[in-house]
């Protein structure tokens, strides 16, 4: 029996449920969308959005104007009809999830407002399309996992390093066993963001330099960078993650046992400032909890182990540090290279990745590239969002579900008690209480989504 079968067979709700799915209710060919968060982010979503013929961005909610206003635009240049605007208030989403009649909801407002905003939206049978993370503490995650299941209304992580395409033919030439029995992954967060968490731009110029963050910040250095503050941990942990489960197939037949968590001395952020502004600037003072080089170790049930990476505070060219390691080879992004024993040509040495990234290219990509063309992060964003609208479409379980979203996103809270703790070993929560054993793939299996 296929997938579609399945899913068309399963006649209860609690299969459904019990695989990650829901039971929100029938197919439907044209969905009504809401965004929460009209920011830098949220304006790539609805980009997407508004190309799409199936979707009416029905409504958007947003507290800044230039923000708003800069949506609005995107709406007249698609040549759609404009939303039905929500704000005035950090609570005026609660408006718009209550009257704007929605179908599904994108949130792409700053992490704190992730879980109580996806809460408020799954208990009103509103769909939830979560950017990156889904709660700030464990009991949040525990939280919007029990509502969902409670519910059962659709709940999928925004996350689009999934779909990257080099990601996406390592999964292929996984799951057909070219590097045999997987031992060993590595990914992470490898960006200098030091001009993100640190600026004073203004409007239609966002980082037009300068060291400031919190009230007297612009975009991204207003929210998040009091989060490297206070907190120390790995406060970004999907991007690697993610990619590395669907690899190890967590939540299908595997998951993640313990974690371990270590954090450096923090010194980038201080010395940006200094370099910048120099020792008299106020901000010179500041004193940031959060390490240059947060690192995790992940046991898995299977054996395989896992070392993530969030590197943001220190001078770096981008990376995200993939490394997918088994009994007959390896490959590394950083070095864009494979190593594929008795399959490369000269033993011990490596060969460039990118003919067998061509060679397994995802079905996905081959089918949707040019669809993708022109979207954001290399096309990614394209695919997280095609995913998401066409699961929702069909009443078919997301490809990122509840249980990939709160495990990836747990990690945060886990790594800053371990660190905390002088680096003790965790035990890794159980979000699926056993029913890993039994769950089975759903993550691109074929060209759909």
């Amino acid at each position: 029996m296929n997938r579609r079968e399945f899913l068309m067979t399963s006649a209860s709700a609690g299969v459904l449920l019990a695989f990650g799915g829901s039971a929100f209710g029938k197919s439907r060919e044209r969905l009504r969308v809401g965004l929460i968060g009209t920011g830098l982010r949220g304006q790539v979503h609805l980009d997407e959005l508004l190309k799409r013929d199936d979707v009416n961005v029905a409504a958007i909610c947003d507290i800044e104007k230039f923000m708003l206003d800069t949506a609005l635009k995107q709406f007249e240049k698609a040549g759609k009809r404009k939303p039905r605007i929500y704000t005035g208030s950090d609570e005026a989403w609660r408006e718009m999830i209550a009257k704007a009649r929605l179908d599904a909801v994108i949130i792409a407002t700053p992490w704190e407002w992730h879980a109580p905003q996806a809460i408020a939206a799954m208990k009103a049978k509103v769909a939830v399309g979560c950017e990156v993370v889904a709660g700030i503490t464990l009991e949040d995650h525990w939280q919007v996992l029990r509502v969902q299941q409670e519910t059962g209304t659709p709940y999928m992580l925004l996350e689009n390093v999934c779909y990257r395409r080099d990601v996406l033919a390592t999964l292929n030439m996984v799951r057909q066993g070219l590097f045999g029995e997987l031992v060993h992954l590595e990914g992470g967060y490898e960006h200098d963001l030091r001009a993100v968490k640190l600026n004073s731009g203004v409007p239609g110029k966002p980082y037009g330099g300068g060291v400031e963050f919190g009230d007297k910040g612009w975009s991204e250095a207003k929210w998040r960078t009091p989060h490297s503050v206070r907190r120390n941990g790995d406060l970004y942990p999907s991007h690697g993650i993610g990619p590395c489960a669907m690899w190890a197939d967590i939540h299908r037949g595997n998951r993640f046992t313990r974690i371990t968590s270590y954090a450096s001395k923090s010194r980038g952020l201080h010395d940006y400032i200094v370099d910048q502004s120099g020792n008299d600037h106020p901000n010179a003072k500041v004193k940031f909890a959060l390490g240059d080089i947060v690192t995790s170790q992940l046991a898995c049930a299977n054996g395989e182990t896992v070392l993530l990476t969030l590197d943001t505070s220190l001078p770096r060219p981008y990376s995200l540090g993939f490394r997918v390691q088994g009994t007959e080879g390896l490959w590394m992004d950083v070095n864009e290279s494979i190593y594929l024993e008795g399959k490369s040509p000269n033993s011990h040495k490596w060969e460039p990745a990118q003919p067998w990234l061509d060679k397994y290219d995802h079905p996905l990509w081959k089918k949707y590239a040019a669809a993708a063309e022109g979207a954001g992060h290399g096309g990614m964003d394209f695919f997280v969002m095609h995913a998401f609208i066409e699961a929702l479409k069909r009443n078919e379980p997301m490809p990122i579900d509840i249980y990939d979203a709160v495990a990836w996103s747990a990690i945060t809270p886990l790594a800053e008690q371990s660190i905390a703790e002088d680096n003790r070993t965790l035990d890794f929560p159980d979000f699926t209480e056993g029913k890993w054993k039994e769950r089975k793939r759903i993550f691109a299996l074929d060209d759909r989504y």
